[in-house]
């Protein structure tokens, strides 16, 4: 039997935030590419942080943020002046959260599990999506790779979990929505949880996740199963 989980890790963009939700701004903005741009944007931003993680040549995440939304709407043609730049923007630093979280959250604390989450954001751009999200009771603590320097996959980057809860990382469950950062949770000794929301095929990197389901919804059950407990419920 696996180790008991102790601690439950959140990745932030994609998995507690919805960062294709920008697509209703931009279909606002440009009629028939708010999708395109909500897709190519995120892919562009995540990019970025490969890039500059590999080259040694740090940013902020909302710098990277901004520079992906200029390079997506350069790359589609589409007329981005200040005005739909800093409204855009503006929406990145509140984006709707997905609508099981609070629930989900709550029954995890009220099992006695301390949660956190880790993410490329800054501090600013989490306390901002934390409390549009009313989540500030949530976490115990908020973790931002501007600490390290380095985005994840970088190992740096997973080790600021367990630092924070003084636990080795078999005992944190990391649960996100991108596969790649499941996988590089995986690779750095978590057990890691795929929230495949969109019904996509894992990416083939040698790796057998711990867990996966559709929702966030699905996250206790695999919890109380993963650490040889009754579901609660």
């Amino acid at each position: 039997m696996p180790p008991a989980i102790k601690a439950i890790i959140f990745d932030a963009y994609g998995t507690l935030f919805d960062v294709y939700s920008i697509g209703a701004l931009g279909e606002r903005f440009f009629p028939g590419a708010g999708a395109r741009l909500a897709e190519m944007w995120r892919d562009r931003q995540i990019d970025y942080t490969r890039l500059r993680t590999l080259g040694k040549r740090y940013v902020d995440f909302w710098t990277i943020t901004a520079d992906a939304l200029d390079y997506s709407c350069a790359r589609l043609g589409l007329d981005l002046t200040d005005t739909r730049r800093a409204a855009l923007l503006g929406q990145y630093a509140k984006l709707q959260a997905f609508p099981e979280n609070l629930a989900v959250l709550d029954t995890l604390r009220a099992r006695g599990l301390p949660l956190a989450i880790l993410s490329n954001g800054t501090p600013a751009m989490l306390d901002s999506a934390i409390r549009a999200a009313r989540m500030q009771d949530c976490f115990t603590h908020v973790l931002s790779v501007e600490a390290v320097r380095r985005f994840k996959t970088a190992p740096e980057a997973y080790q600021m979990g367990p630092d924070a809860f003084g636990l080795p990382a078999s005992e944190i469950l990391f649960v996100s929505s991108n596969n790649w950062d499941a996988v590089g949770a995986t690779w750095f000794g978590h057990p890691a949880f795929w929230v495949n929301r969109a019904g996509h095929p894992g990416e083939r990197l040698g790796v057998a996740l711990a867990g996966e389901g559709r929702t966030l919804a699905d996250l206790p059950d695999f919890v109380s199963r993963f650490s040889g407990a009754v579901p609660a419920p």
